[in-house]
């Protein structure tokens, strides 16, 4: 009877600590590939706890799979947030940048310092947030994710910046002051293209005060840099559903990402001729966009009269600019006030509504738009030696 019951406590113990075990982080997910510890490794994007203890920006609770605030499981379901999505950047491969790169002896603590100087600088300009969201877009969708936006011109040849989608950028002297501390502190080491990735997180991150999405590092510079390449590879605000759903497609993202990037424009200010003809000569009949709220047109024709001033703006989402949020897809599906023809366009496709009409929650938002951020952040990326760290962001080294 003694043997039987030492045996059983014996067993006990055995499940309580293989319990344990299995509870435990494994190596790969509590230290990055150098051996060191991720700093963020306690509270990431999707629904970990932070070192506090708080709940993260929206509300979900850990990655053990326990269920959220809306009784679903958390954002990716599974009990190791990282593996369950495989990392959206795909299956891992010797070409693929490496998570937290600079958490280790490469740049220990770069993240941190990158983040400290955006949110500072945020926190005295609530505009930013939008423009250094937008940057890194735009970077993205032509040659992919390798910082070729920043470029300068060098001879003849206009770069991405003299397009004249991008004309209307800003926060590229942002990106100047935070290269220039990153390099003091790691000369060579951190790229430009990560700068922007991360720049862009932790910008729309700052009001929540927790990272919205995680940012792998590792991508390298571009050398080339043509305005050309910007027609055709940039969605335009003019475009209709067939050629954004093609657009995208071309960049490896779908519908779901082109609904969830498109959110975007919760935030941040559009020039009137982005939308003008709209509100005067649609059709070239000096007529109104049908499709847009009558009220909200008559109310935007006072602000951008034809001719327009070029220099005037307006929100892209009225009385809400500043606010990262899903009332952009309020307005769109239920006031038809969608700034551009190509938020209009999203109405014109049965799955793409099916997403808006999700979006509408912040919750989900939030969650939809860190995924397909990851995703829009991975496109063509130059690793290894297909490219360079600049030690300016401007020039080439």
């Amino acid at each position: 009877m003694t043997t039987q019951f030492v045996l059983t406590c014996l067993v006990f113990m055995c499940l309580v600590l293989g319990g344990v075990a299995w509870d435990t982080r494994n190596e790969d997910y509590s230290r990055n590939e150098d051996g060191a510890r991720n700093e963020d490794y306690s509270r990431n994007a999707w629904g970990a706890r932070n070192k506090d203890g708080e709940r993260n920006a929206w509300g979900a609770r850990n990655e053990d799979g326990e269920k959220n605030e809306d009784g679903a499981r958390n954002a990716w379901g599974a009990s190791n947030a990282w593996d369950a999505i495989k990392n959206v950047w795909g299956a891992r491969n010797s070409n693929a940048p490496r998570k937290n790169y600079y958490q280790s002896t490469h740049c220990p603590n770069v993240e941190q310092l990158i983040r400290d100087i955006t949110w500072s600088k945020v926190a005295k300009d609530a505009t930013l947030g939008a423009k250094l969201l937008r940057i890194h877009y735009h970077d993205c969708f032509v040659r992919g994710c390798d910082a070729s936006i920043l470029l300068d011109k060098v001879g003849s040849d206009d770069s991405e910046k003299e397009a004249r989608p991008n004309l209307s950028l800003g926060g590229f002297d942002v990106i100047d002051d935070i290269k220039r501390e990153v390099e003091a502190k790691c000369p060579g080491v951190v790229s430009c293209a990560d700068i922007l990735a991360l720049v862009a997180r932790d910008a729309i991150s700052y009001p929540f005060k927790a990272l919205m999405w995680e940012v792998e590092t590792g991508r390298k510079d571009g050398f080339v840099s043509l305005a050309s390449d910007v027609n055709g590879n940039l969605p335009s605000p003019f475009s209709d559903f067939a050629t954004l759903k093609q657009i995208f497609a071309n960049k490896g993202l779908n519908v779901d990402d082109l609904v969830a990037l498109s959110g975007a424009h919760t935030i941040g200010v559009a020039h009137c001729g982005a939308f003008s003809r709209r509100l005067f000569n649609f059709t070239g009949k000096g007529d109104m966009d049908p499709s847009l709220n009558a009220t909200y047109t008559e109310s935007l024709k006072k602000l951008c009269p034809n001719p327009a001033n070029p220099s005037t703006t307006v929100e892209m989402d009225p009385m809400s600019s500043t606010s990262f949020d899903s009332n952009y897809f309020n307005i769109l599906i239920n006031q038809n006030k969608g700034l551009f023809q190509s938020d209009a366009a999203l109405l014109n496709d049965k799955d793409s509504v099916i997403v808006i009409k999700k979006l509408q929650k912040n919750n989900t938002f939030f969650f939809e738009f860190a995924r397909s951020m990851q995703k829009m952040g991975a496109i063509e990326l130059l690793t290894g030696n297909a490219g360079e760290i600049r030690k300016n962001c401007r020039v080439k080294n």
